[in-house]
This record gives C-alpha cells, structure tokens and sequence, in this order.
C-alpha cells in the first residue's frame, strides 16, 4: 500500500524534530548539515555523496532527546558520553530501511579521527563521519556568534582552532578543504536563519523524489517516537502507548484500513514537539508555574508545524496537534471547538489522556483504570472529551489499560485508589 508522501520531506521533519531538542537553537542540524556539504565539494565528492552527507548532517544528533545532553554535546568537543548518543541514534538509522545507509556514520561521529585508524572500518565511511564530526564542531564554535551577527569576526579564530586538531580529532586533508572552503564569506553567510531555507531547496533537488510505503511510514514513525519517549523515563514509551491505545479505540468506532493505520501512525508522533520543552519543566515535580505551562503550550503546535511540511500529511498533522484541543473551544493551541475535531483527533486525546495517567509522573504515581475513568468521566462533565469515547474505555477498562501500558492478557490489574493530579 502507497501513501503518497515524499521521503525527502519526512527526513527533513524527523530532522526538524531532532532540532528542537536545541530548544532556543533549533536549526543546528541544518548547519551541519550544510557545513559538511560544502566542505565535501571542496574535496571533490560527487553529488550522490553530497545527498548522504547533507542527510548524515540532519540526523547526526538523532540519538538525542534530554536538552541536558544536547547541551553538554555543543559545549564540550571531547563529552564523555558522546559515544553513547552515536551509538543510540546508529541504532535508530538501522532500525529503517532508507535510513540504514547513515548507521554507521553516525556511529562514529564522534570518533577521534586517530582512533578511526585503528578500526576496521570503510576508509570512506570514516572519511565521511569525519567530516560530520568536524561539520559539527565547527557549528559548535561559531554558534556563540550568530545572534549579534559577529561570526565574519571570528572566522579565522575558529579556523586555527580546528587546524590545531589536524590528525587528532580529524582528518588532515578535511582540516585543508575546510581551511580552503572557510576562506569564503559565503561559507559562513549561508548558515544565517534568513539563506538556509534556500540551500535545503537546493539539496532536495538534487535528489529524486520517492513515495514512501505505508509500513516505511510507520517505521519513520516509530522512530520519531522512540527519540521521543527517550526524552525521560517518565514518559518511556508513551507515544507508542498512545498508539496502541488509539488504533484499539478507533478499531471499534469503525475506523479501518489505511485510515486505521494513519491513527496509529499520528498518535505515534503526536508529541513531536515536547522535545523542544527542557528537560527541568518536563520533570519538574512541583505545580508548573505559568511560563512553564506557557513553554508546555507550545509542542502541540510545534507538532503541527513539523508535520504539516511534509506533503500528504496534512490531515496527519491535525489529528496530531489537536491532542489537547476540548470539545468547549477551551485546549489549545488552536482553541479548536467540538464541531470542528474529527472522531481521529478526539481518539487520540482520550489515549493520550488516558496512558499519561497510567504511567509514572515526577508528580505523581501511576493511576489505575478506576481512577483515569473517573478523571476522564470529570473531563466528559466539562465538556473537554467526548462523551461516546469515555463510555467505551467504561466498558472496556482492561483492554483499554493493557493497550495503553502493553500489558500481558493474563495479568491482573491494579485496583487502588489513584492519588490527585494536575489537570
């Protein structure tokens, strides 16, 4: 089965995706990814070349959700525990198909261009994690420099601290293309918010235009949610929680085929944007406060923002965002009304309702199925859910449970009373 949705543009959302984890700083991805390919035609590689590494580039950091590690990752060229994000986003890559080519670039990203000698490795996949590497650090050192406009100021500053690491850290003839290419202004001036648009239309041209499979679809999905999820331990496999339950609940409200899979598909990916949310108001175990409740308002239209760019996933990017609107007009972020939010939309507000009760919150302990019905029933009363979908999980409290928490058949579930939380 084809949906017709263009694979060039789904690795630019989960790209998307993986920057928000910046938080404030959400286009590094697309800066190392525009670094490594003019660095890249300096060396003379082709444009095929050219394509894997602009796509390495946006998904080199795909192994991170905490902002706490994204941090340490841009301000420390020698992190500790780089290894283990290179490791977690190669095993993302793998787990794809049309993503596999970019494991092991990935994997060694972050690999001293030394020690990559050692290693039985291609001598072209380590050249081109090299670069990445590089790509990556030089992002990190002009980085400082965007907001007030200075970085033609610091260029060569920068050069001679990449030049120090010759034969160390990297590659001696990616230290020359660099120092070669860095000569330009325009080496630097295409990394302003305002051009790079521009150069990511150029690279999509540059490749040829694929349909994706809806099991393809679905793989990509899962990914973003695994990515995620990874964000803490409290939300661990909530987005495929939220998936599951979902398709469970449309299934018997008549959804079927395609359409089915396309709930699950955005319910797996309805929370895209709390990477963007750091890691301390995500986890924060106090009451929020109101610009953090401000911050939490914006990953569901984040969500939609990243979704609704990639052609053929329109209808997807409302049933994704619209997981906090209410049937009185009073959700957000659209303020959308009852009328107007369709049965999948609706579905995938009572999941996600639904397992983020179910699990541990660093304000609460999980609930039980007695305890979220009755939660759900109060929302029902003011009008924040639909009343049909809260009557179903009524009469099928343990399926909707083992759904949400993936759950074997045969275990019992918990009866004690849930403990108050923060609506």
């Amino acid at each position: 089965m084809s949906v017709q949705i263009d694979l060039r543009q789904m690795i630019l959302a989960i790209a998307s995706a993986v920057d928000l984890v910046g938080v404030d700083d959400v286009l590094h991805g697309r800066r190392v990814a525009i670094l490594a390919v003019q660095c890249a035609r300096e060396l003379g590689l082709d444009q095929d070349v050219r394509n894997l590494l602009f796509n390495a580039g946006l998904l080199h950091d795909i192994g991170v959700s905490s902002t706490r590690v994204h941090r340490s990752i841009i301000d420390e060229a020698d992190w500790e525990d780089s290894k283990i994000h290179s490791e977690q986003g190669s095993r993302l890559l793998a787990a794809s198909p049309q993503l596999a080519v970019l494991a092991p670039i990935v994997l060694a990203h972050h690999t001293h261009w030394d020690e990559l000698q050692k290693r039985k490795i291609d001598p072209r996949l380590a050249l081109y994690a090299n670069l990445v590497f590089l790509a990556d650090r030089v992002d990190a050192e002009a980085a400082p420099h965007y907001a007030d406009n200075s970085l033609l100021l610091h260029v060569e500053a920068i050069c001679s601290r990449i030049n120090r690491n010759r034969g160390g850290l990297f590659a001696p003839e990616v230290v020359d293309a660099f120092l070669r290419a860095a000569r330009a202004e325009a080496f630097w001036l295409i990394l302003d918010p305002m051009f790079i648009p521009q150069f990511v239309r150029e690279m999509e041209s540059y490749s040829d235009k694929q349909e994706m499979e809806l099991d393809d679809l679905k793989k990509f999905a899962s990914i973003i949610a695994e990515v995620v999820d990874a964000k803490s331990h409290f939300t661990y496999e909530h987005s495929t929680g939220v998936a599951r339950l979902a398709r469970f609940i449309a299934e018997h409200f008549g959804v079927a085929g395609e359409r089915l899979d396309l709930v699950e598909v955005a319910a797996l990916m309805h929370d895209i944007g709390k990477l963007q949310i750091p890691d301390e108001v995500l986890e924060s175990p106090h009451r929020l406060v109101r610009w953090e409740k401000a911050i939490m308002k914006r990953h569901s239209f984040a969500t939609y923002q990243i979704l609704n760019k990639v052609r053929g996933m329109e209808e997807l990017a409302r049933w994704a965002s619209q997981h906090h609107e209410s049937l009185d007009g009073s959700g957000y972020p659209f303020r959308t009304i009852g009328a107007d939010l369709c049965l999948e939309a609706r579905i995938i507000k009572v999941a996600d309702v639904y397992q983020a009760l179910a699990q541990d919150r660093p304000y609460r302990k999980p609930l039980a199925p007695a305890g979220i019905l009755s939660i759900l029933r109060q929302m029902q009363a003011r009008h924040k859910v639909d009343s049909l979908l809260v009557d179903f999980v009524a009469e099928h409290q343990d399926g909707c449970h083992r759904a949400a928490l993936s759950l074997p058949a045969d275990e019992v579930l918990a009866s004690s009373v849930y403990e108050s939380v923060l609506q």
